[in-house]
């Protein structure tokens, strides 16, 4: 009788005469794949090559057991190349925590970032990551275990769930020695431009930071909702005619004088509007935003993925931020959620190093607007990752997040 073949997922052919011997490596992948198509990923084409690699996956040590996670975490403190100032205060450093996870001899790299606006702070973090015990997880591929085990610990403490997430993804991309944008099938040709933020300054100190980027990028964000707003816009105008986006932080409070601003900046070039009122005013943005002549997103009003489904009608879209949502496992669904609700996605980052901001930058070939210079703003990054090519989001073709450490 002849063998019947059979298809193995890897794209290989066998027959049951030699189908015991591939047994393990099919359970493996089998493993992986469920773990990522649960949640909406491609891992087929990701895993296909494996058969040309080391699995570290199930490799037994002497004793018999299998290896398991360890995580090491440490603070690190972010120095920004200016003075960063937004619509509520200034500062020229952000508090960060490094974190790694170690699993057979691969590190997998996270990092939480922490402005002051994000109410959490080096301590809390340190505090959260010592009570995370991974060595109860024999698998790495169990993501949506792990992370929802970490997200269960407290009801905050998004920036050092982002890093266990972060690190998690970054290992598991290694062990299938490929990159999440890959993963999650997405194309990196598609990856956006992203904007470079001026933040609000005075109007030498805007002409010069201006003049600075205005060849090196194909469209700027701009820091407004004080009372320098138009004279901001003006000063930019006055060296570039790039495409803006604007982001108010919240700093408009009067609905018809937050519309009449959005009118003027349609007429100035501006192509979105971040934020433009505190998000206690929903009603009142809703009311902007659907007399808006320009696509208005939520910054402040949206942290997860609960939060999506009430802000359909009030903003156009969503700008979702790995510190505030947990990391990469729940951006990937907020954005799934918010294009079934017809809504636009834009992703942004917090001052970062090259780790937050790769792993974000993992996401963009599938939004309409990018804002990943987090890394740009510091001079001490510790990572080289995902890079800005002609002013656009050039992802490389490293496993995980995409990232090497200085």
């Amino acid at each position: 009788t002849q063998p019947i073949p059979i298809r193995i997922i890897a794209g290989e052919w066998t027959s049951r005469t030699n189908y015991r011997v591939m047994t393990n490596r099919r359970d493996f992948l089998k493993t992986a794949a469920l773990a990522t198509l649960g949640a909406g990923m491609i891992a087929e084409e990701a895993m296909a090559d494996t058969k040309k690699k080391k699995i570290h996956l199930f490799n037994i040590n002497k004793q018999g057991a299998a290896p398991k996670m360890k995580m090491r975490f440490f603070p690190y403190e972010l120095q920004l190349r200016h003075v960063f100032t937004v619509a509520t205060y200034s500062r020229t450093t952000t508090p960060d925590v490094q974190v790694e996870i170690e699993y057979d001899g691969i590190i997998g790299y996270g990092e939480a970032s922490m402005p002051p606006y994000l109410g959490q702070t080096v301590k809390s973090v340190l505090a959260f990551l010592q009570k995370v015990d991974l060595g109860q997880f024999s698998d790495p591929f169990q993501l949506e275990d792990i992370l929802a085990y970490v997200d269960s610990l407290s009801p905050g403490d998004t920036a050092a769930k982002a890093a266990v997430d972060i690190a998690l993804h970054d290992l598991v991309g290694k062990l299938l020695q490929a990159p999440w944008y890959r993963i999650w099938g997405l194309d990196k040709e598609k990856a956006p431009s992203t904007t470079f933020t001026i933040g609000i300054d005075t109007a030498d100190v805007v002409r010069k930071k201006t003049e600075e980027c205005a060849e090196l990028y194909n469209i700027l964000k701009v820091k407004l909702g004080r009372d320098n707003d138009k004279e901001m816009i003006k000063t930019i105008r006055s060296v570039t005619d790039l495409p803006i986006a604007v982001d108010a932080n919240q700093g408009w409070k009067d609905r018809q004088y937050a519309l009449d601003m959005i009118h003027w900046l349609k007429e100035q070039g501006i192509v979105m509007v971040e934020q433009p009122m505190p998000k206690e005013q929903l009603d009142d943005i809703a009311w902007v935003t659907q007399q808006s002549p320009l696509p208005v997103f939520a910054d402040e009003s949206v942290q997860r993925l609960k939060d999506v489904p009430s802000l359909k009608g009030a903003f156009t879209g969503i700008n979702i931020k790995l510190m505030k949502c947990t990391g990469m496992r729940e951006a990937w669904k907020m954005l799934t959620l918010a294009r079934a609700l017809d809504m636009k996605v834009m992703v942004g980052c917090m001052t970062e190093t090259s780790c937050a901001c790769s792993a974000a930058a993992q996401l963009s070939p599938a939004v309409d607007f990018a804002d990943l210079d987090g890394n740009l703003l510091i001079s001490n990054d510790r990572f080289k990752g995902m890079e800005v090519v002609g002013g656009k989001i050039t992802l490389s073709d490293l496993p995980g997040i995409g990232v090497v450490k200085l």
